[in-house]
């Protein structure tokens, strides 16, 4: 059965490019981002990997662990992250797990047998510190993920968990956000947003991003 946003996301244990990793222990207090690959040495994967390598830092100002998945071996894996890094001018810190039994793979039900009988497909989840579910994404094989809205969710998921908002589409760091529309005493609004709202409609009030 597919994973569903709110589920827990599965604990396991499973070697990797960086050692045996028990996945709930690994994450800790920290969000995390899984993500996975059809197979290693693959064009487009290869560019993701050395794209998330880059982006390090904005992972680790936002408390976020990246780990990637793919179903070959951990020698595999070690030879793919000095191409990665070769080609795409990156340096891979984050594991790699080697899912050879296919355990992780059929845990977040990565594969889709209209796609493909034996490779994983495409899919990205963000989880909380509370082991959580936060997001799903699944591509194409053909179509490489956009990590600057990974990012961006993993911002609007962390300030709408920690004030009354939400955000509006194409939101970005900065924006104005929604107050939410079950928040309707107009003290406790005073207090939570200073900086005033807009009401568009009763249903639609604006208010300048409350942690900036």
């Amino acid at each position: 059965m597919s994973l569903r946003l709110g589920d827990t996301a599965p604990d396991f244990e499973q070697d990797s490019s960086v050692g045996r990793i028990k996945f709930h222990e690994w994450l800790g207090n920290s969000w995390g981002v899984l993500f996975s690959h059809p197979a290693d040495f693959t064009p487009v994967c290869t560019t993701e990997l050395g794209l998330t390598a880059k982006l390090a830092g904005e992972f680790e100002k936002r408390n976020v662990k990246a780990i990637a998945l793919s179903v070959d071996t951990v020698e595999s894996h070690k030879e793919w992250i000095k191409d990665i890094n070769e080609t795409q001018a990156a340096n891979v810190g984050f594991p790699i797990l080697a899912d050879g039994d296919r355990k992780v793979s059929e845990l977040y039900d990565m594969i889709h047998p209209n796609a493909n009988l034996t490779q994983t497909v495409r899919s990205l989840f963000v989880i909380d510190p509370k082991k959580k579910v936060r997001l799903t994404i699944t591509y194409p094989a053909s179509t490489g993920r956009n990590f600057d809205e990974v990012l961006r969710v993993i911002d609007s998921l962390q300030l709408t968990d920690s004030h009354s908002v939400a955000t509006p589409g194409n939101w970005k760091q900065g924006d104005d956000v929604i107050i939410v529309p079950s928040l309707q005493d107009p003290e406790e609004i005073k207090r939570k947003f200073p900086k005033g709202f807009k009401a568009v409609r009763p249903y639609l009030r604006l208010t300048p991003q409350p942690d900036k």
